[in-house]
């Protein structure tokens, strides 16, 4: 019999609308508590999903919560995580798992040390998009992959964001720390591990202006890096080399592409869950279409307008996964995919770029991680509704 988790959220702000959309299509977690450090927040957020709004110390120490979703600003991660932990909670927490790499390998000697789960997002990877890639090219065919190319350029969250300061905040601000989560987890997940990295950086206007909610048009200091471009060497001795960029209007290049020595594959958006996958294999060859909105976490979910800013209506997006396997694995004793070792070693990619590109010198990696395996049909089904 299917156990539904209680739940306890941490951290009220934009994203936690998604997680609470989680309820509609899983069947093993329920949101039943929530908290903030700002109580306002917690009790506007608790009558919207007709729950309960307690304090942060009272949920951590409350005997009915079994998981702590901490959606908190990144900075607050890792204090709050490893008082989840201390408290004999598992947790899921929002990316990165914390800000720090030592922060992040003491979360995960504590949850093991206490045989507790540590889960984080991203969970797109586990989406029709990047699974069905992962079938294809553990089929070999694409062949060998030798290189390939990522990109996410955009404006800027300030744009859409009400409170966009800790994206342009000075330690944990910046497109690496944002959007790099996605696609370096979408990378380990069809290539496996990294070994080192390289960067430069460009830092390209000093100020903002926010263009949404009652501070619209109050200009906001940038007191990060807004752009990074290098290269990421895997162990596989693929070569991918990567741009991620806040400064960018507009482009026309496909999110992943990985080249193989017997054809190339377009990886659609690892920021989604869906998209078509193209492979092609023969130099002016057509690019086959593989279709992913049949599959289970592929198929459209979103119909209409979206508080979620990158939520366009005729979207898939299913982000609660990787909580709902994290439940499934608790219960049936099993190692979850969105696991804190995978988190670990992102989050040691995420930091050796930014140091990489800072000091203009190569940086090797000091994690590791098993790459995680195929999410079936099968599989996704147990945690569906």
């Amino acid at each position: 019999m299917q156990k539904v988790f209680k739940v306890g959220l941490i951290g009220c702000g934009h994203i936690a609308e998604t997680y609470f959309r989680g309820h509609k299509y899983f069947n093993n977690f329920r949101i039943i508590k929530c908290a903030d450090i700002e109580h306002s927040a917690a009790k506007k957020c608790a009558s919207v999903y007709k729950i309960s709004a307690v304090s942060v110390k009272d949920i951590l120490k409350d005997k009915e919560i079994e998981i702590i979703l901490n959606l908190t600003i990144p900075k607050a991660h890792f204090e709050v995580s490893k008082k989840a932990l201390l408290n004999n909670k598992h947790v899921y927490t929002e990316k990165p798992m914390a800000i720090d790499v030592e922060d992040g390998k003491e979360l995960v000697k504590i949850a093991k040390r206490k045989k507790l789960y540590i889960g984080n997002a991203p969970d797109t990877f586990l989406g029709g998009g990047n699974q069905k890639s992962k079938e294809l090219i553990e089929k070999n065919l694409i062949g060998k992959i030798i290189l390939g190319n990522i990109i996410f350029a955009y404006p800027g969250v300030q744009s859409y964001h009400p409170n966009p300061e800790p994206w342009f905040a000075k330690k944990e601000g910046g497109p690496v720390i944002d959007m790099g989560p996605y696609y370096l987890t979408a990378l380990v997940n069809l290539l496996g591990p990294a070994k080192q990295v390289w960067g430069s950086l460009m830092w390209n206007k000093k100020k903002r202006v926010i263009g949404i909610g009652p501070r619209k048009g109050k200009s906001i200091k940038v007191l990060c890096p807004t752009t990074y471009l290098g290269t990421i060497f895997f162990k596989n001795k693929t070569i991918i080399r990567f741009t991620l960029s806040f400064d960018v209007i507009a482009h026309h290049r496909n999110h992943i592409e990985l080249y193989g020595d017997k054809g190339s594959i377009l990886v659609p958006d690892p920021n989604m869950f869906g998209g078509s996958v193209f492979t092609c294999k023969k130099l002016g060859g057509y690019w086959k279409e593989h279709k992913t909105n049949e599959m289970p976490l592929g198929k459209i979910n979103i119909r209409q307008k979206s508080l979620r800013a990158n939520e366009a209506p005729i979207n898939a997006n299913y982000r609660g996964v990787g909580l709902a396997e994290m439940a499934y694995c608790i219960q049936n004793k099993k190692k979850h995919r969105c696991n804190g070792e995978l988190s670990l070693h992102v989050l040691d990619i995420i930091k050796s770029i930014m140091h990489a590109a800072k000091i203009g010198k190569r940086i090797n990696l000091k994690t590791s991680c098993q790459i995680p395996k195929l999410f079936s049909n099968k599989e996704v089904n147990k945690i569906l509704k």
